[in-house]
This record gives structure tokens, sequence and C-alpha cells, in this order.
């Protein structure tokens, strides 16, 4: 099953990267100002840690800048992608509690890293309605467009870890 839309239904991003909560931003790797399409974000030292959920040579951040890659697809996810999200969702929300600016990114900033900060908005005490409500305001009406992501979300990523690691029945 297709989980995402076609590259030219979904527009581009019109900001580089957005704060959704204290401390928390999401973004992309493209973005547009209107005037000309498809620019590059490159991440310097703006931020204190970086997840790219995404990643590409030459986009930063800089030396130095805690980073976390991990990379999963726009679509349905393993039990151990899901285990990741959350992992690395954590690790987000304690950056946050430190005070730090956390960016969490993927291709757009719409979906994987709206699945990240939405996750990480919940591991600071938000429901997941509130969390999803939250990352489409502050960041895109586009953002979590993938609807089995916001599946997880209204689910739970530990139940939803539990039933993609199910082996059908013979």
């Amino acid at each position: 099953m297709r989980t995402r839309r076609r590259e030219g239904d979904v527009p581009e991003p019109r900001t580089r990267w957005d704060e959704v909560t204290t401390g928390l931003w999401m973004g992309g790797h493209v973005w547009t100002d209107g005037v000309r399409p498809h620019q590059d974000v490159v991440v310097g030292r703006e931020f204190d840690l970086v997840i790219s959920l995404w990643t590409r040579e030459g986009h930063g951040p800089a030396a130095g800048v805690e980073h976390h890659v991990v990379p999963i697809p726009d679509d349905w996810l393993t039990a151990g992608e899901i285990d990741s999200v959350r992992r690395v969702a954590e690790v987000a929300a304690d950056a946050v509690r430190a005070r730090r600016k956390v960016l969490v990114r993927c291709y757009s900033g719409y979906n994987r890293s709206g699945l990240v900060a939405a996750q990480t908005l919940i591991e600071l005490g938000h429901d997941s309605e509130g969390a999803i409500d939250r990352v489409r305001l502050r960041r895109s009406s586009w953002a979590l467009h993938n609807p089995a992501f916001e599946q997880y979300l209204l689910t739970g990523l530990d139940v939803a870890s539990l039933l993609s690691g199910l082996e059908p029945p013979d």
C-alpha cells in the first residue's frame, strides 16, 4: 500500500524549519521562498542537537554539533524502525528538558520529522491527538500526511511496534 502522495502533489515547505514547542524544531533538506523552488537547507550551528531521518552530504550540521542519523522510510515501518523512532524521540525530549535547541529533520520536513517531533511532544506530556495537531499547526497542514505515521501515534509506538512485529499465521 502506498503511503506517500506523488511528489508533485505535495508543495515544498515555505520555511527551512519551524519551532513546534520551545526548543523543538522540525524541518527538512529543501524549501522554497515562493520565488525560487527547491532550495537546499544547510544546518550549521543553529542547533545543539540535530536528528536526521533522511540525510544528504553537505547539509550539515557543523562539526561538533551532536548529530543522530536514524534513516527510516516514509512508509510503513518495521518494529525495529518504530523502536528507533521511540528511542530518538526520548533523546530529543531529554534535550528539550535540558533547554537544548533540537532540530528533527527529514527530506521535506513533513512526515518522518513529524512522526519524531510528535512522539517527542508525547514524551513531554502531550496526548497523541494534541501532538499531531500541534505539529500540523506549527509546521504545515502537510505534516503527517502519511496515514501510517498518524496511526502509529494514535495507537502508541509501543503497541504499534508489537503489532508490526507479529508474524502472519501460516
